[in-house]
């Protein structure tokens, strides 16, 4: 049960120019206890621990654990598009944005591996989470209308080829990124390579650079 403001004990009431950095804190470290555990396996003392504050700010800033893993989720969602829109792929070259897109894709879920575990984890819960978000598909807009803008570019200069999806290209892009850092482990087994190497690393974002383009070019 969610506590009510009034419930709170003066002792942690929040002041509020303290309020943001706890919000902050309190995402960070449920953001690495999901993270490494999963939903299940995540424990709020845990992440309270981990942020140094009372557990009970969690639940009177977040409700509840699938609350809290929600705003997660939809913070590490923010943040990636985020860090799309300052890329600028609108306003430059067609096939050099593609390329960067890819690029980018790629570097980020290798700089954020907590990004590729928390989507496992929502998944296996069948995105019951994203699901009740009010702001998930607002965020994505952003992208869509980016790459769109791209694609049409690309299609006017006569480099791209006609009928290209925004949302299907980035879905491929993803997956492309995300497949292979996801099961690293099990195809370096089964493949008897470390695929982790630089070499088969700078190899991997080449593949799909050209795997992309080719697509995509007229």
């Amino acid at each position: 049960m969610k506590a009510t403001k009034d419930s709170l004990p003066e002792t942690i009431e929040p002041r509020s120019r303290d309020a943001d950095r706890s919000q902050l804190a309190i995402l960070a470290s449920a953001r690495d206890e999901f993270a490494q555990r999963g939903l299940a396996g995540a424990r709020m003392d845990s992440i309270a621990e981990r942020a140094g504050l009372n557990k009970r700010l969690i639940y009177y800033y977040f409700g509840s654990k699938d609350d809290l893993f929600l705003a997660v989720l939809e913070r590490t969602y923010a943040d990636i598009r985020e860090a799309e829109q300052r890329l600028h792929l609108d306003e430059i070259d067609p096939v050099e944005a593609i390329r960067q897109l890819v690029s980018f894709t790629w570097h980020y879920y290798l700089e954020h591996p907590e990004f590729i575990t928390l989507l496992n984890s929502e998944n296996l819960h069948c995105a019951a989470h994203l699901k009740r978000s009010e702001r998930i598909q607002e965020m994505n807009s952003p992208l869509v209308q980016m790459l769109d803008t791209v694609l049409e570019r690309g299609r006017r200069d006569k480099l791209f080829r006609a009928g290209v999806d925004p949302v299907q290209l980035y879905i491929s892009i993803a997956s492309l990124c995300y497949f292979y850092l996801s099961n690293n482990h099990t195809l370096s087994a089964i493949f008897g390579r470390d695929l982790r190497a630089p070499k088969a690393m700078a190899q991997r974002l080449s593949h799909m650079t050209d795997l992309v383009l080719g697509y995509v070019l007229h």
